[in-house]
């Protein structure tokens, strides 16, 4: 018995037909998932039901996540072609289980606020208790900024999504432990770091984030993959203006 995703069900109050609706499939299917544990649904459908029972793939069907290479990139957990294929339990996941480092090093951060429910209140929550957050921003002023949204072509714009990140991050600016800097050296590449986990996002040319291929990576040795980035993006918050002083000169 798959009794992973049994439990899944139960504690989601959710019956198998009710999943098989969700994820596009008939009830039977979702009945040989649970009674025929070697049975691995197609990617799509194990998504879905991850998305549809806020649970982790690797968590409900542990042999579907299998590291590339057992050499220098084992630290690669899973890749997803879109970032808008990795269910939204993942993000969620990553942020729960985060003790002591949160980096959002996107340009916009945008997504994160739409897709993620109350995630003001988890924030602050982790700040409380003495996690580091950190948002790396892109500048709304900055020329980069203007020749990315001509790029993207898109109605909402950078300067826009820019904007409720900000109004976002206003709200928080009682609790200590909430960092916010202004850069632009992540236009092309974002990377959100949890810990010891991390997903980084190359943006593609003419593409927006959600359309933009994914890495989910661990951490597994010193001066890897993941120490790499994580470099990367203490060297563009080292060259970053703090937003809230920005602010300030602005209104003085």
């Amino acid at each position: 018995m798959n009794d992973a995703l049994r439990q899944a069900l139960s504690t989601a109050n959710m019956t198998e037909a009710q999943l098989a609706g969700l994820c596009g499939v008939d009830a039977k299917t979702v009945g040989r998932w649970i009674t025929e544990p070697n049975r691995i649904p197609h990617a799509r459908h194990r998504w879905a039901a991850c998305e549809a029972l806020r649970e982790e793939e690797q968590n409900l069907w542990p042999t579907a996540i299998r590291s590339i290479t057992n050499g220098p990139n084992r630290e690669l957990v899973q890749v997803y072609p879109y970032r808008s294929a990795a269910p939204a339990s993942l993000w969620r996941s990553l942020v729960t289980k985060s003790r002591r480092e949160l980096v959002f090093a996107g340009y916009t951060n945008y997504f994160l606020w739409l897709e993620q429910a109350n995630l003001g209140g988890a924030l602050r929550r982790k700040a409380q208790t003495g996690c580091r957050v950190r948002f790396l921003i892109g500048d709304p002023d900055s020329p980069v900024t203007a020749a990315r949204e001509t790029e993207e072509d898109v109605p909402l714009t950078l300067s826009t999504r820019i904007a409720v990140t900000l109004a976002e991050l206003d709200k928080l600016r009682d609790v200590s432990g909430i960092e916010g800097r202004f850069e632009t050296g992540q236009v092309n590449l974002s990377v959100f770091r949890f810990d010891e986990d991390m997903i980084v996002t190359p943006i593609l040319a003419r593409r927006v984030g959600h359309d933009s291929p994914m890495m989910h990576l661990r951490r597994c040795q010193t001066d890897g993959m993941f120490d790499r980035f994580a470099a990367h993006v203490e060297e563009l918050w080292q060259r970053g203006r703090d937003i809230r002083e920005v602010a300030e000169n602005a209104q003085a």
